[in-house]
């Protein structure tokens, strides 16, 4: 595969196979198996990421609305703002004082993190049909 995670992925799911399956034609039909199935998700997503771009609203076709643009924008101050201002402010302006500095990436990484791992999940809900789209107790 020339994706890089998946590879990555596949390589610690794939390490104990040797010993769960001794039989080399059977762990390569089951590697073989097990990246279909994992290529499979990723175009499932592709086509969930389609129809949520076709929204007239950029809140729901932009991403997952609130907490991905507060994420979004917090990484982005974090990463990216803050050592601008902070730059402009040495340069221009030494005796002002410096701008706030967000704590807790860590937490705002594992957010964004779960979040895209929850659009997966969901993704697979809808693959299956038993995504509760429409349920109120029929």
């Amino acid at each position: 595969m020339a994706i890089p995670l998946l590879d990555t992925i596949l390589d610690v799911i794939k390490a104990p196979l040797e010993r769960l399956i001794p039989d080399k034609n059977a762990r390569s039909k089951f590697n073989h198996e097990l990246e279909m199935e994992l290529l499979r998700a990723g175009l499932a997503q592709l086509e969930v990421n389609k129809v949520e771009a076709q929204h007239p609203s950029v809140f729901v076709a932009g991403w997952r609305p609130f907490v991905g643009w507060v994420c979004g924008m917090a990484l982005a101050w974090h990463f990216i703002g803050f050592d601008m201002a902070n730059w402009l402010r040495l340069a221009f302006a030494p005796e002002m004082p410096a701008p706030p500095a967000l704590n807790g990436t860590e937490t705002l990484v594992t957010v964004l993190m779960s979040m895209l791992g929850l659009g997966g999940l969901r993704t697979v809900e809808k693959l299956k049909g038993v995504s509760r789209d429409g349920w109120r107790g029929k």
